[in-house]
């Protein structure tokens, strides 16, 4: 009897641990993607910074720039 439930028991302990471990995935991914997607935003950012000096040192006008970024969509 007692060897039935330590079995059992031991078996919802490998279960738990299972669930545990995939859940734990879980998580991590996600936390790798928002970290790849924040990561992206501010490369994307700092190019269109960039981009934008760039346009204001070749002496465009404010309309100029404007139609430029508008163009890039």
């Amino acid at each position: 009897m007692a060897s039935k439930v330590l079995k059992s028991i031991s078996k919802d302990e490998k279960e738990r641990a299972r669930l545990m471990s995939e859940y734990k995935y879980a998580v991590d991914l996600q936390s790798k993607l928002v970290t790849a997607k924040r990561q992206g935003r501010q490369e994307g950012k700092k190019e269109l910074q960039n981009y934008i000096l760039d346009l204001i040192e070749q002496g465009l006008t404010r309309e100029e720039i404007k139609k430029k970024l508008e163009e890039q969509g």
